[in-house]
């Protein structure tokens, strides 16, 4: 195991809802110092009042609990947070920094340059994106050999990291990244982190459950032109997606969703352009449950859904398909080695099954369907691909 007894202090670039939970678990951890950078002292307070006080996983709650470690209080965990404006004064002396602000490609290359030149030649700089090129985001460092990705599904509330190199990642900041990456605290239990050895947009998970969203913009905009309430939608799929679509856009941010479906169609292919439904929904400032309102009302709290009632526009089976013809073009591409891996990170970071729990049977019928629905809606990225139709994925698992 690779020695990171030196990494000592870490950086938190960005204070919005993954940046204050990964200076959350940074600080149990036990790392000597956690610095969290924002442009104001504003967006830091609030996340340093989350970070104490969240009614789910704040520091006051864990101590209440008695989840934090014996020589752990939140008086003392919060004695090691620094606060800071400056992105230049933020990682000067840092060891390891993690860039966690939106998912736009040039802002992060514009805050990479600024980190290559103010932090020390030694520190590796991560970044916290779910679907962008670590090579591009690294050209600007100056450091290349020392960027590379860690993908918190939600820092505290899941056990999943997903860690990924650039073209020029070296060996030792994968293996320093990784050990990082074990040693922070989770919820749910024991970390869980998949080690990609290629770069693949969206990495795993995001890419098996992202690919879903060119079939869900599809049924959207059905159901946009006629009219059917989004909670229909959602009822549709609720056994193989308990949250639905919908509701699981407003979590993880319609901008969000919308900034990595606009990256998709630029990586993988036009159909993941992001449908006009999206677009029209932010510019009314619709971003989900962090603005109040996105496909449901968040004004008052979690939304009631009503689901007794189905649209009939959506076919799990559809999307058991897309799911596993992505997973088969993971495995073509050879960003993993088995299916296993991607079934284990499938369930960690969404809580449903894998891809081939099902498709390791169904491939044959499941082909078919997913032939016949991209014809009908002119989707040829969703085609599947020839390693699901002969089901030849069988021997790729862990103990062939």
């Amino acid at each position: 195991m690779v020695d990171i007894s030196d990494i000592r202090n870490i950086a938190v670039i960005g204070a919005g809802v993954q940046g204050h939970k990964i200076a959350q678990v940074a600080l149990m951890a036990g790392f000597d110092k956690v610095i969290l950078n924002s442009r104001t002292m504003q967006s830091i307070e609030r996340a340093v009042d989350q970070i104490i006080n969240s009614k789910s996983v704040g520091l006051k709650l864990l101590e209440s609990k008695g989840l934090l470690k014996e020589d752990q209080t939140t008086e003392i965990l919060m004695s090691k947070l620094v606060k800071e404006t400056d992105l230049k004064k933020a990682v000067q002396d840092a060891d390891f920094v993690i860039e966690a602000v939106p998912e736009i490609l040039k802002l992060k290359q514009e805050i990479f340059k600024k980190m290559g030149e103010f932090s020390p030649d030694e520190t590796i700089l991560v970044s916290d994106t779910s679907t962008m090129s670590i090579t591009k985001i690294g050209e600007s460092s100056g450091r290349p050999e020392r960027v590379m990705g860690m993908h918190f599904f939600s820092p505290m509330g899941s056990t999943l990291i997903e860690i990924t190199r650039g073209a020029e990642t070296s060996d030792k900041t994968m293996d320093i990244g990784y050990n990082i990456a074990k040693r922070l605290p989770c919820e749910m239990g024991e970390r869980m982190v998949i080690r990609l050895e290629k770069e693949s947009p969206g990495f795993v998970v995001n890419r098996v459950i992202g690919t879903g969203e060119v079939y869900f913009k599809w049924v959207i905009e059905q159901a946009t032109k006629r009219g059917i309430p989004y909670e229909q939608v959602d009822a549709d799929v609720i056994k193989l997606m308990p949250m639905g679509c919908c509701l699981m856009c407003d979590i993880m941010g319609i901008d969000t969703v919308y900034n990595s479906m606009k990256y998709f169609a630029s990586t993988l292919s036009s159909d993941f352009a992001p449908s006009p439904v999206f677009k029209n929904l932010i510019e009314q400032g619709c971003k989900g449950k962090k603005s109040g309102k996105g496909f449901y009302d968040w004004s008052k709290g979690k939304p009631i859904i009503n689901r007794k009632k189905k649209a009939g526009l959506m076919d799990v089976k559809i999307v058991a398909a897309i799911h596993l013809n992505e997973g088969c073009k993971l495995l073509e591409e050879g960003i993993v080695d088995n299916y296993e891996i991607i079934d284990d990170a499938v369930s960690a970071g969404y809580h449903i099954p894998g891809p081939f729990k099902v498709g390791k049977r169904w491939y044959k019928r499941l082909s078919k369907l997913l032939e016949s629905f991209a014809e009908k809606a002119n989707l040829e990225y969703l085609k599947p691909c020839d390693l699901m139709k002969s089901g030849e994925f069988r021997k790729m698992s862990r103990s062939s």
